[in-house]
């Protein structure tokens, strides 16, 4: 009777070991599922890249000229061209600037900090008109390369006044709501309270 009570005594524990490991295993599993979770989770965020949220168009005419001596400064030979720079300015955010965490247990990413708007990109299309060349100050193609770069410049120096960098501040709340969506793919939440929110911009996402 002993042995048989002994017997079942040793199955009884045998079977709290296995599913005490079993647990123990299952919570690590877990675990390293969640962090890998986040991890992805991150790198998918921050694979969006560059979001761009506002795009503006630009016109500007300038006047080029340039005078060049020669002949011990007996001679001058002038070059001059009238310049239509048209340019599309797009105005957003870098995303691979977010600081985030990742709140495993919570399965929660916590966004302290959203990157401010920049230019991402300026893509120029320059118009050359009423060229004309001086007797030996002649356009190259470096002059043209230089031109090129001055008129991009040029408009990248007008976006200030512009009004498109406060435009894009206001489009922010759109972009914190795309990464939002982003995290809720795998059933995880976005905690965005670090981040200054106007009441207006409350009331929108309650909506």
């Amino acid at each position: 009777m002993d042995s048989v009570l002994e017997a079942f005594l040793g199955l009884i524990l045998g079977a709290i070991l296995m599913y005490w490991l079993f647990s123990l295993f299952r919570k690590k599993k877990n675990k390293e599922i969640t962090k890998q979770q986040s991890n992805v989770l991150l790198d998918k965020i921050k694979s969006v890249c560059k979001l761009i949220s506002v795009e503006g168009d630009f016109a500007e005419i300038y006047h080029y000229e340039n005078t060049k001596e020669g002949f011990m400064n007996l001679l001058s030979s002038k070059k001059k061209a009238l310049i239509i720079v048209k340019a599309k300015a797009h105005i957003g955010y870098d995303l691979q600037k977010l600081k985030m965490k990742a709140d495993n247990k919570r399965k929660t990413i916590i966004l302290t900090n959203f990157p401010e708007p920049e230019i991402l990109s300026i893509e120029p299309d320059i118009q050359y008109y009423d060229i004309k060349n001086g007797l030996f100050n002649s356009f190259s193609s470096e002059d043209l390369t230089k031109l090129n770069k001055e008129g991009k410049d040029h408009i990248r120096q007008k976006i200030p006044e512009s009004g498109l960098m406060q435009t894009a501040k206001k489009e922010a709340l759109q972009a914190v709501l795309l990464v939002e969506k982003i995290v809720e793919t795998i059933g995880w939440t976005l905690d965005y309270s670090a981040l200054e929110i106007s009441n207006k911009e409350k009331q929108l996402l309650e909506e």
